[in-house]
C-alpha cells in the first residue's frame, strides 16, 4: 500500500491543483459499501473502485476495500474537512465536483445502500448542475443484511412483513408499528433502541415480545443481545457494544436459534495471528476468514536477492542454452525469482521450451500456470520435497537426454530434495534463488498482543516463521492456541517452549486451517455443554490452559 493510499486525508484542493491532473472532465460514481463485510461488494463496485483516481469514503467504508483500488489511488475522508470540521452535504457536493472537474474518476464510497443513504441525493444533484457524469451503484443494505446475518431473516413467514423505522424521523409515529405481526427495524445509536423499546411497549406491543441488538453487524465483531422490549434497558445495561446498532423486535428474533450461521462459526471472532508476509498469507488468511476468523498478517521474514547474483545468472543462461531438462520450484519465492530474472534478460515462459518443470505442491503450481507454465510434475501424495521425490523418475541413460536438474531455492532451504535427486542419477545445480532474513520487529502493540494474550491462535506453517516470530516478538501467551502445519514445525514450537494444540493431519494450508476450525468448534461445544458464553482463548486467558516450558 502506498503512502496515498494508507493516507486518512488528501485535500480536494491539492488534488485539483496538482500538476499533471487528467484535462478532460472526470466522472463521480456513487457506490454502495455495505453494511460491513468486504465480500459484500457488488461486481459492479469492485469495477469501478480498480478503475478510480480517487476515493471518498465515508465511517464504516475503510482500508478493507481500498484493496480493490490501484496503488496509487487518491483517499479522502469525506466526513471531515481540512480543518477537521465535520463536512456538510453542500461541502461534499463541491469537493466531489472539484475532483471531477480536474479530471478524477472519483468513486464516492457510502456506507451501506448508497441509493438509501442520506445526502446522496444532495451530493448528486451538485454533479448534477455542475455538468459532472455520475452513477449510483446500489449496495447491500444493512437494516436486512445485518438480520439475515444475526439469524433473522426478517420477512420470514411468521412476520407479516417488517417496518424500519429510519433514523431520519426525530419523532416517528409508533402507533404505525404495534402490529403485533410485523418485525419491527429500528437503526440507530443506544439511547435511540432504548426509546423504540419503550415507545412501542407504550402503543401496545406487549413487553415480553423478543427483541435482538446487534453491533458491528456483517463483521467479525458482531455481536447480538437477545432480550425483551421489557428486559432491553437492564440486559444492555454495562454492556459495550460499538454503535450504531440495529434493534429487531418481532418473533423472527427466534429464528436465531437454528438460523444462527455467521456467530456460530468455528472461529467466529478469533484473532489469529498469521506469521507470513502478505503476499504469502493470502489463502491462510482467507481460509481462516471463512470459519468467521479475524486473521493478522505479520511478516516474520523478508525475502532478498542473493549477495552474489552470478550464480543465478549463469543458472538462467544455461536454461536458454538447453543445459537442463527439469527445473525444480520449491516455493513461489523461487518461481518470482526465476520471473524477475527472466523479465531482467527480456524473456518469458517459452525459455522453458523443451524443459520439464517440477513444483512441490498446488500453491507454487498455481504461481507458475500465472506465468505461464504448467508444471509436468506436482506431488501426488504429500505436498513437500519427500512428496516430489517420490514421484520424480530416476535418470535413465537410454532414454534422458540430459541428466542435470536447476534447483532455485532459498539460501536456508535444507538439502532434501537435492541429496534425494543426487541418488536418483541425476546431476542438480543447486542454485541460491533468494535470501530470506528476519523481518522488522512488528508494532509495539502487535507485540504486547502477542505476549499477554490478545491473540486466540497463531498458525505456523514453517519452523522459519515459529523461530522468527519468537526473535521478533517473543513467545506467545500460554493461553494462545499453537496451530502447526507439520511434524517438523511442531517440533520447532515444541523446542522454543510452546505446546502445539493443533497439527495439520498433511502439510499444507487447508490442512492447518480445517484442524484449527475443528478444535474451535470442539472449544465451543465444551463451553455449551457446561453453560458457558466464552470460548475465545484470549477472553479466557485469566485461566491459562497450559504453562509454557
Amino acid at each position: 500500500m502506498t503512502t496515498n493510499r494508507a493516507t486518512a486525508r488528501q485535500t480536494a484542493a491539492k488534488s485539483a491543483g496538482k500538476s499533471g491532473s487528467k484535462s478532460a472532465t472526470g466522472s463521480v460514481a456513487f457506490v454502495g459499501a455495505g453494511p460491513g463485510d468486504p465480500g459484500l461488494l457488488t461486481i459492479r463496485a469492485v469495477s469501478l473502485l480498480s478503475d478510480a483516481d480517487v476515493v471518498v469514503f465515508d465511517v464504516v467504508a475503510r482500508d478493507a476495500f481500498l484493496e480493490h483500488c490501484k496503488d496509487e489511488v487518491e483517499v479522502v475522508d469525506g466526513a471531515v474537512g481540512d480543518d477537521g470540521s465535520e463536512l456538510t452535504v453542500a461541502a461534499r457536493g463541491r469537493l466531489l465536483t472539484r475532483l471531477a472537474k480536474a479530471g478524477k474518476r472519483v468513486v464516492r464510497l457510502m456506507d451501506g445502500d448508497a441509493a438509501g443513504t442520506a445526502g446522496m441525493a444532495e451530493e448528486a444533484q451538485a454533479c448534477a448542475k455542475a455538468g459532472i457524469a455520475f452513477e449510483v451503484v446500489p449496495g447491500v443494505a444493512g437494516t436486512t443484511a445485518i438480520p439475515a446475518y444475526a439469524g433473522m431473516p426478517v420477512n420470514a413467514a411468521i412476520a407479516r412483513g417488517f417496518h424500519v423505522v429510519s433514523p431520519m424521523e426525530p419523532h416517528p409515529d409508533w402507533s404505525l408499528h404495534a402490529e403485533a405481526e410485523h418485525t419491527v427495524i429500528v437503526p440507530g445509536p443506544h439511547e435511540r433502541v432504548l426509546a423504540a423499546a419503550k415507545a412501542l411497549i407504550a402503543v401496545g406491543r406487549p413487553g415480553e415480545t423478543a427483541v435482538a441488538v446487534t453491533s458491528r453487524g456483517t463483521t467479525t465483531a458482531q455481536r447480538t443481545i437477545v432480550s425483551t422490549l421489557e428486559l432491553l434497558p437492564r440486559d444492555l445495561k454495562g454492556v459495550r457494544l460499538d454503535e450504531p446498532l440495529l434493534m429487531v423486535v418481532g418473533g423472527v428474533v427466534g429464528l436465531r436459534d437454528t438460523l444462527s450461521w455467521f456467530e456460530t462459526k468455528s472461529l467466529f471472532g478469533w484473532r489469529v495471528l498469521v506469521p507470513r508476509t502478505k503476499e504469502q498469507a493470502g489463502a491462510l488468511s482467507a481460509r481462516l476468514r471463512g470459519h468467521g476468523a479475524v486473521p493478522e498478517e505479520v511478516p516474520t521474514i523478508s525475502v532478498e536477492a542473493p549477495r552474489t547474483p552470478q550464480q543465478m545468472d549463469r543458472a538462467i543462461q544455461g536454461l536458454v542454452s538447453g543445459r537442463y531438462l527439469w527445473v525444480a520450484f520449491t516455493s513461489v519465492n523461487a518461481v518470482r525469482a526465476v520471473r524477475e530474472k527472466f523479465e531482467e534478460y527480456g524473456l518469458d515462459a517459452r525459455a522453458f521450451a523443451g524443459v520439464k518443470v517440477a513444483a512441490v505442491g498446488e500453491r507454487t503450481a498455481d504461481a507458475l500456470v500465472s506465468f505461464g507454465v504448467r508444471p509436468d510434475l506436482v506431488p501426488s501424495g504429500e505436498q513437500s520435497s519427500a512428496g516430489l521425490l517420490e514421484d520424480w523418475p530416476e535418470h535413465d541413460a537410454t532414454f534422458d537426454p540430459l541428466n542435470r536438474v536447476f534447483l532455485p531455492r532459498a539460501d536456508i532451504a535444507t538439502e532434501t530434495l537435492s541429496a534425494g535427486l543426487v541418488e536418483l542419477g541425476w546431476e542438480v545445480d543447486d542454485v541460491t534463488a533468494y535470501r530470506t532474513v528476519r523481518a522488522a520487529p512488528p508494532a509495539i502493540e502487535i507485540r504486547e498482543a502477542i505476549k499477554s494474550g490478545g491473540f486466540d491462535a497463531v498458525v505456523f506453517t514453517s519452523s522459519s516463521t515459529v523461530r522468527n516470530l519468537v526473535g521478533i516478538a517473543g513467545k506467545p501467551h500460554a493461553s494462545t492456541v499453537i496451530a502447526a502445519i507439520g511434524p517438523q514445525t511442531a517440533k520447532t514450537a515444541e523446542e522454543h517452549g510452546l505446546r502445539v494444540d493443533v497439527l495439520a493431519s498433511e502439510p499444507s494450508i487447508e490442512a492447518v486451517v480445517e484442524a484449527l476450525a475443528e478444535y474451535g468448534a470442539a472449544q465451543r461445544q465444551e463451553a455449551v455443554e457446561h453453560g458457558e458464553s466464552v470460548w475465545r482463548p484470549s477472553l479466557k486467558r485469566g485461566t491459562p490452559r497450559r504453562k509454557a516450558k
